[in-house]
């Protein structure tokens, strides 16, 4: 059993799901693996009822599968469900920074370097978890510059299934360390407000990841290391 998480009561709910949420992301409830209830109320040290709302939510996300007969799994994807994700993913978020160029604010730019700067301190230390923090923020924060709650609800949704084998491409210190060039390209375009530019690096790093994610699941070692059990 991993160490107990101390939850503080405020806003329960949203720590618990947002707990959740990473141990799914980076692997520490493996993809496939049933949600053992009682164990992830020992470690997060919260009843069943918070517990029971974020795996809804978490499922609604697309990181958790609700199927019958097993109750809760943390999704597992196959080769055809990741083409499938990334091919969406990339236009979606080719047309979300291609927006956002020309409808983001000032502000909203300055904060999207600022967020660049600390993820960039991340990599730096080798702080795979900060990194994939910001890293995940810094998309998010250019899917709501381009002003279309639709294209971002969409975006995010589809990338939630995908998140824990994005983070576990970044192990790789190279393709990690082209990932971080890429977002630089990416500030660079959007502070140019050029936003050609920018559609196009962000393709090209949606179809850097799948490459990644696919070349970790035709070796077998997507899953490799990973929980067999939660957590």
């Amino acid at each position: 059993m991993a160490d107990i998480i101390d939850i503080t009561r405020g806003g329960l709910h949203d720590q618990v799901t947002q707990r959740l949420r990473t141990l799914l992301v980076e692997g520490r409830i493996a993809p496939g693996a049933k949600l053992n209830e009682r164990e992830l109320c020992e470690l997060l040290k919260v009843s069943r009822t918070p517990l029971r709302e974020a795996i809804k939510r978490l499922a609604a996300e697309g990181l958790v599968d609700l199927l019958p007969n097993r109750g809760a799994v943390a999704v597992k994807l196959t080769t055809a469900d990741v083409e499938h994700a990334f091919e969406v993913l990339a236009a979606l978020e080719g047309l979300s920074g291609e927006l956002a160029a020309t409808r983001a604010s000032d502000a909203g730019i300055a904060e999207i370097q600022a967020l660049h700067y600390e993820m960039r301190a991340c990599h730096a230390r080798r702080d795979l978890s900060g990194y994939y923090r910001l890293n995940a923020q810094i998309h998010a924060a250019i899917n709501a510059a381009a002003g279309n709650p639709v294209l971002m609800q969409t975006f995010t949704a589809m990338n939630a299934r995908v998140q824990s084998l994005r983070f576990r491409t970044n192990q790789d210190a190279a393709k990690w360390q082209r990932a971080v060039l890429e977002h630089e390209q990416m500030v660079q375009a959007l502070s140019a407000r050029d936003g050609a530019a920018l559609r196009q690096v962000l393709v090209q790093h949606l179809q850097h990841k799948r490459d990644a994610v696919l070349q970790l699941m035709h070796s077998g070692t997507a899953y490799v290391g990973l929980q067999g059990s939660a957590p």
